[in-house]
């Protein structure tokens, strides 16, 4: 937060004199710098006493939505308790002080960490091999499509130049593929909200690269037809990606790589409860299927003898994707969490995701119409559009939810539902907290009958209101003093 005043940078809050944090000397080696390198002008820090900084940084943190304070019904985005004690065991010196040039034989621990997290990756999901390399889901995605050009190239296999992608898709699937060069055909869903066979049939054929699917899907649903599916992809030589943002309602339960998956990504960072949002960090690890492991991207763990080393290099590999190993923080959080629950809690995971679900499903079905009218797995969603005529649209219910304590669903989305409201609880919410949020989507279909207005203009409560999403994005206010004046004039509105 910084501003420019007098042809230098200044601090919003800084009070020269004040001190909060004093360097201890003994812990800093003297070092010799480069004089190319070395800083000519003296490093600028704020002045203020500890009591300052901490209340700034409470006051902020108050002002945001977060798991840790509420509900947060994302759809396909899993957020889920993240288990302190992940946090405690990343940051521990002995892990968070080590550096990635290492050799091998000085980080043993941590490298064992990396073995065993794809021991049990591959296991949760029947996959041969893993690379922990990418740093989130859409970046696993990229991996796995140049794995998939990689591999038909090897074959001579040059005119498969067409991805599959169901209308039902998340975003980030088309536009990997347009961005690996592929060009993207969609394919039709049926009146249950899966993929339909015939329109499957009518785009696939010797062109094909192959066909990225979600399972269950962005409804919700799982892919009855998916051997089926498997197999046509591959009687034409395609293969079958898994994109993982829906695995949570699958552990214990059932396995990609069993469904006749080529290639798997998986979000530890919704999956299996590490921190995600705010533009990261996140890791996308992805599997593969044997007949991918020469292409896969280095450096590689393997175990020799009672210890780990970097593999050989695959001998296609199409290269790193990644700085040094991966987001190693986020790696150990998830491995901490598999440990800590085991395979017997993976399955309850799951298990809780689709119980969670299909009790707030039942609760909303007669609030708001529900795309799909069955069992749902871990999400649903539900449509807006009799709302709409009266005004009132996806997003608005979305804002008023937070008036009662609650971050909106994912709103308009998928694309293939009208005035979409995708709803995923996930297993560490409890009944007590879906209870309250039924209570507060009966209040606001209400309103939406009796008061469209009301909603359409909300929220009310929070620090700001109704900011322009596009200027909000491209021309961020990062000073506090003018979030101070847009508080002031909000409340000046209410007061008028």
């Amino acid at each position: 937060m910084l501003i420019s005043r007098d042809d230098r940078l200044s601090f919003e809050k800084s009070n020269p004199g004040r001190r909060c944090v004093t360097m201890p000397k003994e812990r800093l080696a003297k070092a010799s710098v480069p004089a190319g390198l070395a800083r000519r002008d003296p490093l600028l820090f704020p002045e203020l006493a500890e009591l300052d900084a901490i209340r700034h940084f409470i006051n902020l943190s108050r002002k945001n939505f977060s798991v840790d304070t509420h509900f947060y019904p994302l759809g396909s985005c899993t957020m889920k308790y993240n288990p302190k004690i992940n946090e405690w065991a990343a940051r521990r010196e002995k892990f968070a002080a080590l550096h990635p040039l290492q050799k091998p034989e000085t980080v043993q621990g941590m490298m064992r960490m990396l073995a065993e997290l794809e021991d049990g990756l591959r296991e949760i999901t029947g996959m041969d091999r893993f690379t922990l390399q990418p740093a989130a889901g859409a970046h696993g995605e990229l991996t796995g499509l140049m794995l998939v050009r990689a591999y038909h190239a090897s074959r001579g296999d040059s005119k498969r130049m067409k991805v599959l992608v169901p209308d039902s898709s998340h975003g980030t699937n088309p536009a990997t593929a347009a961005l690996v060069g592929y060009r993207v055909i969609e394919v039709k869903s049926n009146a249950r909200g899966r993929v339909d066979l015939e329109s499957l049939k009518a785009v696939l054929d010797d062109h094909v690269a192959c066909l990225m699917l979600t399972n269950p899907n962005t409804l919700g649903v799982f892919e009855e037809n998916i051997l089926e599916i498997a197999r046509l992809v591959h009687e034409k030589g395609g293969l079958l990606y898994y994109d993982g943002a829906n695995l949570n309602p699958l552990l214990g339960i059932a396995r990609p790589g069993d469904m006749g998956f080529d290639i798997v990504h998986v979000n530890l960072h919704k999956t299996f409860s590490t921190p995600h949002g705010g533009g990261g960090p996140g890791a996308g690890p992805v599997g593969v299927k044997k007949h991918l492991v020469p292409f896969m991207p280095y450096p590689l763990v393997e175990k020799k003898g009672d210890g780990v080393q970097w593999a050989p290099k695959p001998q296609r590999s199409i290269g790193r994707v990644k700085s040094f190993h991966g987001n190693i923080g986020v790696l150990l959080r998830a491995y901490v969490y598999l440990k800590m629950i085991g395979r017997d809690g993976l399955l309850r995971v799951s298990e809780g995701a689709i119980l969670n679900a299909n009790y707030l499903r039942e609760k909303l079905r007669t609030v708001f119409p529900v795309a799909v009218d069955e069992p749902c797995l871990h999400e649903f969603v539900l449509s807006l559009k009799q709302a709409a005529a009266k005004g009132v649209h996806a997003g608005d219910v979305g804002k008023r939810l937070l008036d009662f304590g609650f971050h909106a669903p994912t709103v308009h989305f998928p694309l293939v539902v009208s005035e979409a409201l995708m709803i995923e609880p996930t297993e560490t919410e409890s009944r007590e907290t879906m209870d309250l949020f039924i209570e507060a989507m009966k209040r606001i279909a209400f309103e939406i009958e009796t008061e469209p207005a009301k909603v359409k203009n909300a929220p009310y409560t929070l620090p700001v209101r109704r900011p322009n999403d596009v200027l909000a994005a491209r021309k961020p206010i990062l000073t506090y003093r003018d979030l101070l004046r847009e508080e002031a004039v909000a409340a000046e509105a209410r007061v008028g």
